[in-house]
């Protein structure tokens, strides 16, 4: 009877354990199959992988963030966006000389327009010295001497002494006609009293009273005020 009782409840223990343990395979299949497993990366249609990137500069392409498939096209930009590109502007910058960028500068002109180096040159002597009336030396020169001075060391021309003497010695040009190296005379204290030479962009050089050898506008206010004309010496008082 006892063993009667005991094979039962063994029965029944065992029965019991298959019934558990089918649950159990019953409940993870179902787990399995509901949700899905989690991915440590993140993966879109066709296999697409996007990653986190730092931004990248403009024409930069990330061979990575592409299909396979792409690649190849992609490579192709990123040849044809990493050959160079040819700017004038910034050679001729890189191979001028200091006084070419200085004066282009001052004067809101291409560095190319600074191509007169005799005239830059003595302009660059002569540069912030004093003005001083009837001066012809380091110590302070007066506007007539100036334009002299430049003429005869840019082009050899010999002018007049006076800038009213210089601006009898000129064939008269209209302000549209000036080119480098014309005179540019006005009126500051009674008839022909100022004189510069024409640079080019309405730019002259000058001897002022206030700044000494300088360079000035003819659009500035005061200078379009006194401005009488403009003037180009052919022929030299020897």
């Amino acid at each position: 009877m006892k063993h009667l009782f005991f094979v039962s409840v063994a029965a029944g223990i065992f029965s019991g354990t298959s019934i558990s343990a089918e649950a159990q395979t019953s409940v993870n299949s179902i787990k399995l199959g509901s949700v899905p497993l989690q991915s440590k990366t993140v993966k879109f249609i066709e296999g697409i992988e996007v990653k986190r990137e730092v931004a990248k500069p403009a024409g930069e392409v990330d061979m990575w963030a592409v299909p396979a498939k792409k690649a190849e096209s992609v490579k192709s930009v990123a040849v044809k966006t990493a050959a160079p590109v040819e700017v004038t502007g910034i050679a001729a910058i890189e191979n001028c000389t200091p006084l070419q960028f200085k004066y282009a500068q001052l004067m809101d002109v291409e560095v190319e327009a600074i191509a007169n180096t005799k005239l830059y040159e003595a302009i660059e002597e002569w540069w912030a010295t004093r003005y001083r009336y009837g001066g012809t030396t380091k110590k302070g020169i007066d506007c007539s001497a100036l334009t002299g001075t430049l003429l005869r060391e840019a082009y050899g021309i010999n002018p007049e002494r006076t800038a009213r003497a210089q601006y009898a010695q000129c064939d008269k040009i209209a302000r549209e006609d000036l080119q480098e190296g014309d005179l540019v005379f006005f009126n500051t204290r009674g008839g022909v009293s100022h004189v510069g030479v024409y640079l080019g962009n309405n730019c002259f050089v000058h001897s002022s009273t206030s700044s000494g050898v300088t360079i000035s506008s003819l659009n500035d206010d005061y200078y379009s005020r006194k401005y009488i004309g403009g003037g180009r010496i052919t022929n030299t008082a020897q």
